[in-house]
């Protein structure tokens, strides 16, 4: 059932994070998200605001996001700090079945819908704490953008 396990990590400064994650560890940087989110550049242009950023190191992969944006996207992180706040995005099949099959037994943070950038996905949270999203492309969804 599960196919990919990607950590979300909520930072201060995606800039900054971007070049840790690059400069320090050898990530390669695949894309970002401006505050406007009109364009997903896999570069950083230098006065821009970035909000969100997926890197990768062979198969490995981490996305950061902005306090603010994983706050407004995942309400259960509004009284968190980086650091301290992290949830686990896996890509799953059959997502309408796995929803189904965990919304009475689990903690639902954030239930199952099309995001703007065509995921369909849903969040729980683990007995401590820890926030798992799930998530499948949403085929109907019509986001302009292969993310």
């Amino acid at each position: 059932m599960f196919k990919t396990l990607t950590p979300n990590l909520m930072v201060t400064d995606i800039s900054k994070s971007v070049a840790f994650y690059r400069d320090v560890l050898g990530f390669s940087l695949r894309m970002a998200v401006p505050e406007d989110r009109n364009e997903f550049p896999d570069t950083l242009k230098d006065g821009v605001h970035y909000i969100y950023a997926q890197l990768v190191y062979g198969k490995v992969e981490i996305m950061i996001q902005s306090r603010e944006s994983l706050s407004e996207d995942i309400p259960a992180f509004r009284d968190m700090s980086p650091g301290a706040a992290v949830s686990f995005y896996g890509t799953v099949e059959d997502i309408d079945g796995l929803y189904q099959k965990l919304k009475e037994k689990v903690d639902v943070v954030k239930a199952l819908e099309t995001s703007w950038y065509g995921m369909k996905e849903f969040y729980i949270r683990d007995p401590d704490g820890y926030i798992l999203g799930f998530a499948s492309p949403d085929p109907e969804a019509n986001t302009g953008q292969d993310i």
